[in-house]
């Protein structure tokens, strides 16, 4: 009986370990049901389609971190490079109407307030290009990646790797932070971009626009997952997991990886650029604030609390801290003790500090160990050695 209910509980774990990525893509489809069924409401479903944009950023950072073995603290950069441009075309179509301008342009009414010469005041030719949908799109992604290759090409040219790659991009960051909070760029500034109303016609604040919206971020999601499994498992990707292990000894043996990393780089700029695209309808503001290297830092401790080199962990990560900051970051009574939002700040710090010590390879090993049954031996017959 107890060889019977072994056998069961392995075949259990084996579907559980093959059928993972099957069964959290059923998950994310029946959030939507479960709204249509009034157990959750928009709210909710709208702040899981921010959670999952996030994770875009997380894969992005797993592709570069976790199997190029570069720890990247610029992702919030590229991240906000593609919210600012969804932000710019939700902007151009918000807001009060009939602010125009003497070419005949709408001035975005977020853009507008910060002009000091009303009279003569008109809108920024870089912005222009963001009033049309599939220019938006089509910038969103170019953009993160122009800019990646631009760095990567200098960068990793003059061999800059480790510690001294993770201090620079967080130069990098910052440097680009304190561009876009000046208002004389014509970006907003502090106020970040606002008055959001419409995308692509449709009301953000009706209940189907934000569940349509859900689920494109979650077929993004999926789609750019499958996309990075194609890579990690193909030739490319096992050049990159030596450029982790041994950059030196890949040069030797003829290789350039450089231009392997440039493209990763890219490659994980574009994909933190759509999660940016994805948040910023979502979220219904974009300023500076996603920009700051702390949210940089931040994903470090998704991927690292999930498990970096794990496409699924990073993605875990993200849903399970972003959860808790949610949970943890309201005030709750439990048996007589009041819980408040200044105690997560030393939650999140003591998760980052027990994953380091005890579990170093995020919480996805541990899902690994439980449903992974390649390393129990066969039973075996007797004369066999």
């Amino acid at each position: 009986m107890f060889d019977k209910a072994d056998r069961i509980l392995t075949l259990v774990r084996g579907a559980l370990h093959k059928y993972a990525p099957g069964i959290a893509v059923a998950c994310g489809i029946s959030i939507p049901c479960f709204y249509l069924a009034g157990w959750i409401t928009i709210d909710t479903v709208n702040m899981l389609g921010r959670y999952l944009a996030l994770a875009l950023v997380a894969l992005s950072l797993d592709l570069v971190w976790g199997y190029t073995g570069m720890l990247c603290l610029c992702q919030s950069f590229f991240f906000a490079l593609g919210g600012y441009a969804m932000g710019m075309y939700l902007a151009h179509h918000g807001g009060p109407e009939g602010i125009i301008d003497h070419a005949g342009w709408k001035i975005p009414a977020c853009l507008y307030i910060l002009f000091s010469d009303v009279e003569g005041a008109l809108t920024p030719w870089f912005w222009k290009p963001f009033y049309f949908l599939p220019a938006t799109i089509a910038l969103g992604l170019f953009i993160p990646a122009f800019v990646a290759s631009v760095i990567g090409f200098f960068v990793f040219r003059s061999r800059v790797r480790g510690v001294f790659f993770a201090v620079l991009t967080q130069a990098v960051t910052l440097a680009a932070w304190l561009v876009f909070c000046m208002n004389d760029m014509k970006l907003c500034g502090t106020n970040g971009l606002t008055r959001f109303d419409r995308l692509a016609g449709f009301p953000l604040n009706d209940e189907k626009t934000r569940l349509g919206l859900y689920i494109i971020t979650l077929a993004a999601l999926v789609l750019v997952y499958w996309l990075c499994w194609l890579i990690i498992k193909s030739r490319l990707g096992r050049v990159l997991v030596a450029i982790r292990d041994n950059e030196t000894r890949l040069r030797f043996a003829g290789y350039k990886p450089y231009l392997f990393k440039m493209f990763v780089f890219s490659v994980s700029a574009m994909i933190a650029g759509l999660g940016g695209m994805l948040y910023a309808p979502q979220m219904g503001i974009f300023t500076p604030t996603n920009m700051e290297v702390r949210e940089s830092i931040l994903v470090v401790v998704w991927v690292a609390v999930g498990g970096r080199g794990t496409l699924g962990g990073a993605v875990a990560g993200t849903l399970l801290v972003n959860l808790l900051y949610n949970y943890l970051t309201s005030q709750h009574e439990f048996m007589g003790l009041v819980w408040k939002p200044d105690y997560w700040p030393f939650v999140l710090g003591s998760l980052f500090i027990i994953v380091v010590l005890f579990c170093p390879d995020g919480i996805a090993t541990i899902w690994k160990r439980l449903t992974d049954v390649s390393k129990k031996s066969a039973p075996q017959s007797e004369g066999t050695r």
